[in-house]
């Protein structure tokens, strides 16, 4: 689904990422860990667009998407999350899934003039889509409060499903858990377990919670000043000694 070859991305003097490959397969939950700094939203940045590259290659299902800007990289079903969640204030919570649907009919204005019949059937599918995710992920009695109004962990979960209205084929999560107090946390983990396994999505996270990356992923990878330093299931990355030094001072 995603094939990274040799990236390389510079600020300066300073090497973010060096020479990094990786390939996250499709309907699989990869994690991204690594110590502050190590270069993992540098990666997720170049990989979206949001940064351009200084060497190396990026493939998405096979066709090279390095140099594109994020909005084509969305479109081909990349997209991601951010680490700070953000959504329009004013806009209820489903009003915010409903604006993320993708290929709305009803903002054609020739459709929406002449095509009712078919704008309101996609309109009605769209709003089922909605209030299907918002039950996963336990939202739907807060359907009608503003986005403004939620909880900084309620606020990454209307971003996931946000990002799930899109139907993408591939997530980049980034730090979906941050800041989140441990019950929403469990609710998030759960969510992301159940929506990819129904929808057969890659998603790829960056964590830096070792037992939410335990609970939920197939494989993961570690970098350290900008290298991928190793690779492995859960269990494996967890007995590395390098990973362990590094990222765990030695715990």
């Amino acid at each position: 689904m995603l094939k990274i070859k040799e990236l390389q991305k510079n600020f300066g003097s300073l090497r973010a990422l060096d020479r990094v490959s990786l390939e996250v397969k499709g309907d699989s939950i990869v994690g991204l860990i690594g110590p502050n700094g190590s270069g993992k939203t540098t990666l997720f940045n170049v990989v979206s667009g949001f940064y351009e590259k200084d060497g190396g290659e990026i493939y998405f299902k096979e066709e090279r998407v390095d140099g594109l800007t994020p909005d084509r990289i969305a479109r081909k079903g990349l997209c991601r999350t951010f680490q700070i969640a953000k959504a329009p204030e004013k806009l209820t919570v489903l009003e915010n899934m409903m604006l993320a649907a993708k290929n709305q009919v009803g903002e054609n204005p020739f459709s929406a003039l002449f095509v009712r019949r078919r704008t309101a059937r996609v309109e009605k599918e769209n709003l089922d889509r909605a209030m299907e995710l918002l039950k996963v992920l336990q939202l739907v009695d807060l359907k009608n409060e503003y986005a403004g109004d939620l909880s900084g962990g309620q606020k990454k979960l209307l971003s996931l499903g946000r990002v799930f209205m899109l139907n993408p084929d591939m997530i980049l999560l980034d730090e979906p858990t941050a800041g989140v107090n441990p019950t929403l946390t469990m609710q998030l983990m759960k969510a992301i377990k159940e929506l990819q396994q129904r929808e057969h999505k890659s998603v790829f996270i960056i964590e830096h919670s070792m037992k939410v990356i335990s609970s939920i992923c197939d494989k993961v990878f570690v970098l350290n000043f900008g290298k991928k330093m190793a690779e492995g299931t859960p269990g494996e990355i967890q007995k590395n000694e390098k990973v362990l030094e590094a990222y765990l001072g030695g715990s």
